[in-house]
């Protein structure tokens, strides 16, 4: 009989390497050699298999990774949470089993773990991005640091390092899909939480990518709006509110100068105006309520202290 509170030395370690896949076989047994090559003492990775119909988990077992299997799929960010859920590591390395991540960068990015919060590896201008891709990253990266007052250099990129501890705070609000990663980004930064971006070089993956330009170009851009709003709305609801405004008195002088009168649609936009600013500085309340109601003692130092 196994007793579930009873855990020995072989339950913790120090670092998890999680890596989510689906129908990944043809890439994954060379990223796992590259990731065992490494010979990171104390470390575990877990492949998290997402319903995949190839041959992916036989692969870590061939490799004697860990393996969690999801019986469908379900999506990239579910299996990430999956993963976040299972690892027995202080320090969590998130990255995708499609080759587009160079294990060789993981140490990288471990050097500056201790210093901040969450490191990001930041692909850089000489990444093998597709076109469509690095235009609409310019625009999610534009859009987050007008949000969080931060400079954001790559706020999609699926490789980084964190805590655990810092993980499992905000792991409720991470969607199951591919936008994952910038949930994490907005959450840690308008949270206070530090983070440090570190210059990759990113390959194209193999095979056909899973990512849709129209259908998940658009639901990255309403995540980030739905999470700018939760943790900062008045950067979203002001703007509208000044939309309305200037164009109310402007409608207003046009009207005045043309017709020498106030009109019923000039009323409407002024209101609206209002309206929008009251609802803004509403959420703010609620906003800063749910940042003090999610602050833990632990998320006040960077990784490896408060432990």
């Amino acid at each position: 009989m196994v007793t579930p509170f009873i855990k020995s030395m072989a339950d913790h370690c120090r670092l998890s390497i999680i890596i989510p896949v689906f129908n990944e076989s043809q890439n994954l047994s060379f990223l796992l050699d590259q990731l065992q090559s490494l010979e990171m003492p104390d470390t575990e990775i877990i492949v998290v298999d997402d319903g995949s119909t190839d041959e992916s988990w036989k692969i870590v077992a061939e490799k004697g990774a860990r393996l969690i299997h999801h019986p469908y799929n379900i999506g990239n960010g579910a299996a990430v949470k999956s993963g976040i859920r299972a690892a027995r590591g202080k320090l969590l390395v998130l990255m995708d089993g499609d080759g587009q991540h160079r294990p060789e960068d993981v140490p990288r990015l471990l050097k500056d773990a201790e210093k901040f919060h969450m490191v990001v590896g930041a692909r850089g201008k000489g990444s093998r991005l597709r076109l469509h891709r690095y235009i609409a990253n310019l625009v999610y990266n534009a859009f987050a640091s007008y949000v969080t007052k931060f400079k954001v250099e790559d706020l999609t990129s699926g490789f980084r390092v964190l805590s655990r501890k810092d993980a499992l705070r905000f792991i409720d609000l991470l969607p199951n899909t591919f936008s994952y990663p910038s949930t994490l980004t907005l959450a840690f930064l308008r949270s206070g939480l530090t983070v440090k971006y570190v210059p990759i070089q990113s390959l194209y993956r193999s095979g056909e990518s899973k990512i849709r330009l129209a259908t998940d170009g658009m639901r990255f851009l309403l995540i980030i709006t739905k999470i700018a709003t939760l943790f900062s709305p008045l950067r979203v609801f002001l703007p509208v509110s000044l939309f309305f405004f200037f164009t109310g008195i402007g409608y207003y002088l046009y009207t005045y100068v043309t017709e020498g009168r106030f009109t019923n649609m000039t009323v409407f936009l002024l209101t609206t105006a209002v309206i929008v600013f009251m609802m803004g500085l509403i959420s703010e309340q609620i906003a800063l309520l749910r940042m003090e109601q999610r602050s833990s003692p632990a998320s006040e130092y960077p990784k490896g202290e408060g432990e």
